[in-house]
């Protein structure tokens, strides 16, 4: 019986053995199995995901590529610098942290108020720029700190810098980092990259992906705990490709200056290419202040200016060009059929019914040189009742007047010429008097002499003048540099010469910007002067030669030089400069001998810029330390002082950043 049950024991345990022996087989062969099917068929999955935690990749930024003018001289640059950005999402203490960056970069209300905004609005690890463009001593005073700072990443990379500054703002424009909008449209990390920066006006704007370039990425391996290990192989970044314009970054320069404190425009256009050489628009703002990131407060005073220094007057400001369009609408009289030397008597203006236009003068007996050398609206008067502007209009829009040019512009305003037609499009259902949709003959009167609905900019001004000079077809051209001149005009050399003859005497005979002739030898100038009504004159308000600045006249100016050759044509308008004689034609003048007796024309400006306090860059300093005073102020009312700027280590020292090499 004992043996029995030994014997049956012995069984049952072999038996329980089988089974524990056999479950250890199924799992030690599944373990097995799910071991190999890691290793082979799931390999390069896993491989990538064990890489992504060792290896971590990160974008470097390309460097933006340079705009230069039509010799090569820089006008938009990248310059090495250091900065110091920010990851909400590894910060500590974010309000102790930031105090501390305050105390050790000296950064302004400003500032402090845009990085705080900008730390809510983040998302994930979204980088926040601190400061960029900050000297190295407070770089390296940062990097000492890092302990206390979690969160803060200090790097060196590059920035935008444009060598003249405000005369080339509205222009080139400006870049900043990409808002959320501009990433959403686009989709591409490289667009929340620290550093990173992408064209919000201009130029930088419209020719974004030939500047943009191509990042680059630094590869590091980190620990588990995402310590730095070792930096791996980097793959370099590509520049972005080089744009030449056809602007002669000197001119621009000049032209910006001389403009000084005046609200307006100077245009240059080569007459024979129709190259644009200079189209400065003042005021202006710094681009490289809105590269380093610009205050509310700066914002804000720029944006309310009356005289809007964010306008590029050049393109987007519209005008009554006043008897600047003389010139046109006298080429326009000839080709109906009129002969230059027929004889119109101004006795002070015109009567076309019960209605009596005015003239700017007594000027007697004239024909149609002195009608244009004296500015006689009674002539133009005359011929235009006579013709009707219908056959006006046409000669205008030949001129490049009310077109919208082929140029690689972020807008651009291009005005009205109007006719019969325009206006009964225009006013077809609207039923008060004074905008009746038929053609009137006082619309005529009006429009002739570049008043009534007849509205152009500055750059269509020059085109015109550049096409009466050239007796070709001008338009403008402003990126590359051209040789090759553009295709005749069909207009008689007769009815040419008669208007050219007619502006030689406005500025070199008894015409009205007999003040403004060229002191260059061997050099005249040739030109249109025009006064616009800024408002419609009543009973109560007064001509628009004084009082508020606002409604006060403009002062426009059109030209051309050499007379005999010519080779530059342009114009000049002042915002409420109150005639073009006195504010626009001295500004043309000037900016023509700097480009045939240059240091005669620096001469000048440094006589005028010690009248107004010293030089564009001077003036824009004094006008940036006002606004930081007066932003200061007014964070100290909304808040408690930011304590003072720690001392730096003496022992810190290094030279400053200097301009890449491209």
């Amino acid at each position: 019986m004992s043996r029995f049950n030994n014997t049956k024991a012995d069984i049952v345990f072999s038996r329980r053995m089988l089974v524990v022996g056999g479950a250890q087989l199924a799992v030690a062969g599944t373990l097995i199995g799910r071991m190999g099917w890691l290793a082979i068929k799931e390999n390069e999955k896993y491989n990538l995901l064990s890489e992504d935690n060792r290896v971590q990749l990160i974008i470097v930024p390309p460097r933006r590529g340079w705009i230069v003018d039509r010799a090569g001289k820089p006008i938009a640059i990248n310059r090495s610098d250091f900065r110091v950005d920010l990851i909400p999402e590894r910060m500590v203490d974010p309000e102790g942290e930031l105090t501390l960056l305050a105390q050790l970069l000296a950064l302004g209300p400003d500032q402090i108020d845009r990085i705080r905004r900008e730390v809510r609005e983040a998302r994930g690890f979204q980088p926040v720029q601190v400061a960029e463009n900050i000297p190295y001593d407070r770089y390296a005073a940062v990097t000492v700190r890092m302990p206390e700072l979690p969160g803060i990443e200090p790097a060196r990379g590059f920035t935008r810098f444009y060598p003249a500054g405000a005369a080339v703002g509205q222009l080139i424009g400006y870049v900043g980092a990409a808002n959320a909008k501009e990433y959403e449209a686009e989709k591409n990390p490289l667009l929340i990259t620290p550093g990173f920066k992408i064209g919000k006006e201009g130029l930088e704007e419209v020719l974004e992906q030939r500047l943009r370039g191509i990042p680059g990425g630094q590869r590091v391996e980190v620990s588990a705990r995402g310590k730095l290990i070792r930096e791996l192989t980097p793959k370099p970044d590509r520049s972005g490709n080089s744009v030449q314009l056809s602007i002669d970054a000197g001119l621009q320069e000049y032209a910006a200056r001389r403009l000084g404190e005046e609200s307006g425009s100077c245009t240059i256009i080569d007459c024979l290419t129709g190259d644009l050489l200079c189209m400065a628009s003042m005021p202006s703002y710094d681009p490289n202040s809105f590269s380093d990131g610009i205050g509310r407060t700066e914002w804000k005073t720029l944006s309310e200016d009356p005289r809007k220094p964010l306008l590029n007057k050049t393109v987007n400001a519209l005008y009554p060009p006043g008897s600047t369009l003389k010139p046109m609408a006298a080429l326009a009289i000839q080709k109906a059929g009129i002969n230059p030397s027929e004889r119109v008597f101004c006795n002070g203006g015109y009567q076309l019914g019960n209605r009596f236009f005015r003239c700017l003068g007594r000027h007697g007996t004239v024909d149609m040189r002195r009608a244009i050398a004296k500015s006689c609206n009674t002539y133009f008067y005359t011929m235009a009742n006579r013709i009707g502007y219908d056959a006006i209009a046409p000669m205008a829009r030949l001129l490049g007047l009310g077109e919208k040019f082929d140029l690689p512009l972020v807008s651009q305003n291009y005005g009205t010429i109007p006719d019969s037609e325009w206006k009964q499009r225009r006013f077809e259902k609207n039923r008060r008097l004074v905008e009746r949709p038929d053609w009137t003959r006082s619309d005529s009167l009006n429009a002739v002499i570049g008043q009534g609905f007849v509205i152009v900019n500055p750059l269509q001004l020059a085109v015109q003048a550049a096409c009466i000079a050239s007796g070709r077809k001008i338009r403008p051209l402003l990126l590359g540099k051209h040789n090759q001149a553009a295709e005749a005009l069909d207009i008689p050399q007769e009815h040419l010469d008669a208007v050219r003859g007619g502006m030689w005497e406005v500025v070199n005979g008894d015409g009205t910007a007999g003040a403004s002739k060229l002191q260059v030898p061997g050099f005249e100038m040739c030109g249109k002067t025009g006064t616009a009504q800024v408002r419609r004159l009543s009973a109560s308000a007064t001509r628009g030669q004084g009082g508020d600045w606002r409604y006060r006249d403009h002062g426009l100016f059109v030209f051309f030089a050499p007379y005999n050759n010519p080779r530059y044509a342009g114009s000049v308008v002042i915002e409420h400069g109150m005639g073009g004689a006195r504010a626009a034609a001295p500004v043309a003048k000037d900016v023509l001998t700097y480009l045939f007796d240059r240091p005669q024309a620096v001469k000048r400006l440094e006589g005028l810029e010690a009248e107004w306090g010293g030089t564009l860059a001077e003036r824009m300093a004094r006008r940036s330390a006002a606004i930081e005073a007066a932003a200061a102020q007014a964070a100290s009312l909304r808040s408690p002082p930011i304590a003072a700027p720690a001392p730096v280590p003496p022992s810190i020292n290094a030279p400053p950043p200097a301009p890449d090499d491209r």
